[in-house]
Formats: C-alpha cells, sequence, structure tokens
C-alpha cells in the first residue's frame, strides 16, 4: 500500500474498472438469458430479464448506505466491504436452484456492487470538481465502454466452455483483483478530519441539503429518464437480436462493435464539454438521440433484413453513445455544490436515479412481443421527457 497519488492515467484507469463491476455484471449474462429462461423459467421467458433488473434494484438501494458509511469510514474500507458482498451474492447466484432464489441473490449482488460504483463517484469528487471532474468522468466513461465490448463475449465464452452459472466465478475473479490494485496502489481520498460522524439527524440535515439545490433534484430526475433508456435496451437487446434479426450467436460480437464504437460519446464530451458546458452538451444529446429513436422506428416499419438490422446496431450506438455524452455531465453538475457532503451526495443521487430508472425500465423490457416496437417507444417517450425537463429546469447554460 502507499500514500503516493497515483498518476491520472492510472487513476481513470481504476476507477474505470470499479464501473465495470457494474457492467460485467450486467452484460457478461446478456448471453445467459436463453439458458436461464430454459432452466429456470420455461414457461415465462421474459422473466429471465429480471435477472438485469433485480441486480440494478439492489445496486440502487445498496447506494443509501455505501455513500454515508464511506464518509465515516473512509472511502476504501466501504468498498472493499461492498466487495465481499459482491462476492459471497455472486456465490449464491451460482448455486441457485430457481428463478426466485437467483433473483434474490442478484438483488444483493447489486447491495456490495452499489459500493465500488457510487464511492468511486466520491473518489472523484474528493480530487475534481466542476468541469474538470466532467472531463475525468468522460475519460473514465471511455475506458469503462471497452468493458461491455468484451463482456458478453466473456459470458458466451464462459457458457462455452462451462454453463451460465459460472460467469459468477468469473465475476468473483474479476472484482478480487480490483479491490487487490485499489488497495495496493489508491490512497485514501478522504482525510480523517474530513469524516463525518454517522448520526441521524446530520444524515437527515444533509439529505434536505440536497434537497435545497434545483440542480441536484433535475439531475436525479434526468438520470432516471436516462438510465431507464438504457436499462430497457439492456433487457430488451438480445431478445431482439434473437427473435427478431436471428442473430442469437454472434449476439457478442456485434454488441461489442457497438460498445466500441458508442465510446466516441466519451470522447467527443471529454473534447467539447470545456467549451461548450455541460448544459448545452447534456441538451444536444437527447435530441439527437430523440431524433435517432423516431427515425428508427419510422425505418423499422417500412425495412427488413440486413437494412432493418443495420438500422438497429446504429439506433443502438446512438443510445450507447448518449450515456457518454450525458451521465458524466449530469453527475459533475449534480455533485458540484455538494462536494463537502460527496458521499453521502453520492449515495442519493445514485440511489434515487437508480430505483426510478428500474421502475421505467421493467415495464418496457416485459413489455417485448417479438418486435423491437415496444422498445423503442419506451425510449423515445423517455427521451423525449428527459429533453423537455433539461429545457425547462436545467438552468442557464453558465457553468
Amino acid at each position: 500500500m502507499t500514500d503516493k497519488p497515483l498518476s491520472q492515467t492510472e487513476f481513470v484507469a481504476l476507477m474505470a474498472m470499479l464501473f465495470a463491476t457494474i457492467a460485467l455484471s450486467i452484460d457478461a449474462m446478456l448471453p445467459a438469458l436463453p439458458q436461464i429462461a430454459a432452466t429456470l423459467s420455461p414457461g415465462a421467458p421474459n422473466a429471465a430479464q429480471l435477472v438485469i433488473t433485480s441486480f440494478v434494484l439492489g445496486m440502487g438501494i445498496g447506494t443509501l448506505f455505501t455513500g454515508p458509511l464511506s464518509d465515516r469510514f473512509g472511502r476504501k474500507p466501504v468498498i472493499m466491504a461492498g466487495a465481499g458482498i459482491f462476492a459471497l451474492a455472486a456465490l449464491a447466484c451460482y448455486a441457485a436452484p430457481s428463478l426466485e432464489t437467483l433473483l434474490v441473490a442478484r438483488l444483493v449482488q447489486g447491495i456490495g456492487a452499489a459500493a465500488p460504483r457510487t464511492v468511486s463517484l466520491a473518489m472523484i469528487r474528493d480530487l475534481f470538481a466542476g468541469r474538470e471532474m466532467a472531463r475525468l468522468m468522460s475519460f473514465v466513461m471511455m475506458v469503462f465502454t471497452a468493458v461491455p465490448a468484451i463482456a458478453p463475449l466473456m459470458g458466451q465464452g464462459i457458457i462455452a466452455l462451462a454453463d451460465w452459472q459460472a460467469i459468477f466465478l468469473a465475476l468473483i475473479a474479476f472484482s478480487g483483483l480490483t479491490m487487490l490494485w485499489l488497495g495496493l496502489r489508491q490512497p485514501e481520498t478522504l482525510a480523517p478530519a474530513r469524516r463525518r460522524a454517522l448520526h441521524l439527524g446530520s444524515l437527515v440535515a444533509a439529505t434536505r441539503e440536497l434537497g435545497r439545490h434545483r440542480i441536484v433534484l433535475v439531475s436525479i430526475l434526468l438520470q432516471a429518464l436516462t438510465l431507464g433508456a438504457l436499462f430497457a435496451t439492456l433487457s430488451s437487446i438480445q431478445p431482439i437480436f434473437e427473435t427478431v434479426h436471428h442473430r442469437a450467436e454472434s449476439f457478442p460480437l456485434w454488441f461489442a462493435l457497438i460498445a466500441v464504437t458508442s465510446m466516441s460519446g466519451s470522447f467527443l464530451n471529454s473534447r467539447i464539454v470545456m467549451s461548450l458546458g455541460m448544459r448545452r452538451v447534456i441538451r444536444a444529446s437527447y435530441a439527437a438521440q430523440l431524433a435517432l429513436t423516431l427515425a428508427a422506428l419510422a425505418l423499422l416499419g417500412m425495412l427488413d433484413g440486413n437494412l432493418a438490422f443495420a438500422v438497429q446496431v446504429f439506433w443502438a450506438i446512438g443510445l450507447f453513445a448518449m450515456m457518454g455524452l450525458t451521465m458524466g455531465n449530469l453527475n459533475a453538475l449534480a455533485m458540484e455544490p455538494v462536494g463537502h457532503i460527496a458521499g453521502l451526495a453520492a449515495s442519493v443521487i445514485s440511489a434515487l436515479g437508480t430505483v426510478g430508472s428500474v421502475l421505467l425500465a421493467i415495464p418496457v423490457g416485459l413489455a417485448f412481443d417479438g418486435s423491437a416496437t415496444p422498445l423503442l417507444v419506451g425510449v423515445a417517450v423517455l427521451i423525449g421527457l428527459a429533453l423537455l425537463l433539461s429545457l425547462k429546469a436545467l438552468g442557464e447554460p453558465r457553468d
């Protein structure tokens, strides 16, 4: 273990790997959805999608606790404790005899994963703020985006060599290596003098303080709408590729192409956010994605075969690129006025945004009817609302 600060390159890579715990836990499961449905829910194959959203729901619940705990005990101990819960729950997932047991274990796994996801954001806020934080988050997201590119391929490879349950053993190994890196290389970012006692009154007061910042409330709503579109897409994309476009076997390769290409969003944000500001970038991204979604809806109604598939892929690239142009900026805007309570702020913001997104994503995912229409309509509604809210309530582009 060292007290020497990491270079920005290594810090970005480490933060990206902490974020990647989430991406692997979600995206590596996508190729396994048909096997999970056939094994544990043959009578209701759409229910297998809940393996994704139950994890996300647990993550949202867990973020309520991890931030305040990290404000009291420091960032690194809380991340490592969360990783331990994550690993134990992954073992329970591996041995789950029924879909109900698997969903409960995934919920707990999500609670554990909340620590690396939320507390890493507080670590970044400990060291950076404003546009510089948004810029750093863009670099983190660029590295992080490489993980979804390989996660379905990893999942498919594990299924070919063993079975879908073995994916959970790979998740344990990844988390263990990341914790080793964190423990040996990253200094604690929250000095003991800046830590806050775990008193209910102070937590309530800090939470009320968040509510007094309009930008925080607007950011939470925008994150819920944006992540709702993302998780609805992640729940539906594998069935769409399999049922609509008949590309089940090649799905991990196409998903990798989508993930790698969509890195352009984070790269573009890192280049323009310092000059244009976060608000302008967010609004332009929502407008572009809404136009793309409406165009895809119209084209998919007229096209079929390879042309329809090309439209589907291009649309997915646009959606994932939008994440790189919005989420880092929304987090930076929300965290800017609350740096003195960064851990609790990151928890409340992430928790409310994530739980809200799950409530929005589940009905869109379960509406899958053998076509891409329910997903595209759902995303159009969510992004349309996000665009309207960003225009009406996000404030002037003075950041």
